[in-house]
């Protein structure tokens, strides 16, 4: 029997054909764009690690107890526990010989809340042109500008944004967009950048700002180069996401999946300070060279029998025996 060839052009196999060649370029369409507003899939990605629930728009969301509870830590302890696991630049004060360290609205008020953040960067008008045209492809109707970053804005977010340092023309809010923050998230700002109305903003009952200056002229020269991305504030690199502790000595940026390790471990830490004191104030063991002469053992016994009788535990009883269980393995781990 002669070879028949079989047609390949069949309707079947032409729509096959078809199907792979949109998936393809739809697949190469979506590497060659940049997204200005992040998507929630890709912040999911880049925010594996948490597993708890999220934003609508993919950001982790710690909860507002933790974000309260935050506030109590000192923060040599919150950079002690990051530092431990392995998270060495998570602070930042700007205090260099070079750099004019953060103006802070309420030095007295301490501030957190969930990161939203903004890149900022000169204007340079055929990438302004390009992050326009990307953005309304993204569902962006309005021009994107310096209120992009606000209407993202929910309850306990706080809104962080690099606008590399610039102060003249560098204001990237004043008191009305200052009060359509507060309104959304019921925070305030991180900017590595300006504002302007400084006496304005400092009247809105609850906001507070940690800025580099502050100037009376109007934003200029500047655009938005995307929304929750990762950006950088002096030396730390911010997620979409991250829960930020701010405080008169300067700003810290916490991974949202070590929140609540962070906050036992700082709650924990502040309970040994306490008993350390108790211990000193009673002369209950032998004190030299900075250190109580008593065996490690007895010790934590006694620290134990102490949390039992005379402490009033800031975290829960389970949440505690979990951290110390967990600190247990990793010291017998690393013996």
């Amino acid at each position: 029997m002669p070879y028949i060839r079989r047609s390949t052009n069949s309707p079947i196999t032409m729509k096959k054909t078809l199907l792979v060649i949109f998936v393809l370029v739809l697949t190469f369409t979506s590497s060659r764009s940049q997204s200005v507003v992040w998507p929630a899939e890709s912040i999911k990605e880049l925010t594996s690690e948490w597993t708890g629930e999220r934003t609508p728009d993919g950001r982790p969301k710690v909860s507002d107890q933790l974000l309260e509870r935050l506030k109590a830590l000192s923060m040599e302890e919150v950079w002690g526990s990051l530092r431990n696991r392995g998270y060495l630049t998570q602070f930042e004060n700007f205090a260099s010989t070079y750099q004019n360290g953060w103006e802070i609205l309420h030095p007295e008020q301490v501030m957190t809340g969930r990161v939203v953040t903004a890149q900022f960067m000169p204007l340079r008008e055929d990438f302004n042109n390009y992050v326009q045209k990307q953005a309304e492809k993204e569902g962006t109707k309005t021009p994107v500008t310096n209120y992009a970053p606000i209407i993202k804005l929910l309850d306990g977010d706080v809104y962080v944004a690099d606008a590399y340092g610039k102060m003249v023309e560098g204001t990237l809010i004043g008191d009305n967009l200052g009060n359509a923050i507060y309104k959304a998230g019921k925070r305030g700002v991180i900017f590595n950048g300006s504002v302007r109305d400084v006496e304005g903003l400092s009247q809105i009952e609850g906001f507070n700002g940690w800025i580099r200056g502050s100037d009376p002229s109007a934003i200029k020269q500047m655009m938005i180069a995307n929304v929750n991305a990762p950006i950088r504030i002096g030396r730390v690199t911010v997620l979409p996401g991250d829960v930020v502790l701010a405080k008169k000595t300067g700003v810290a940026f916490i991974p949202a999946h070590l929140v609540q390790e962070v906050v036992i471990s700082g709650e924990y830490t502040a309970l040994q300070d306490q008993f350390n004191r108790y211990c000193m104030e009673t002369n209950k063991y032998e004190y030299v060279n900075e250190a109580f002469v008593v065996e490690r053992d007895v010790f934590e016994k006694d620290f134990q029998q102490w949390l039992d009788n005379n402490a009033e535990l800031p975290m829960s009883r389970a949440e505690l025996n979990e951290f110390l269980e967990a600190r247990e393995a990793r010291r017998k781990a690393r013996e």
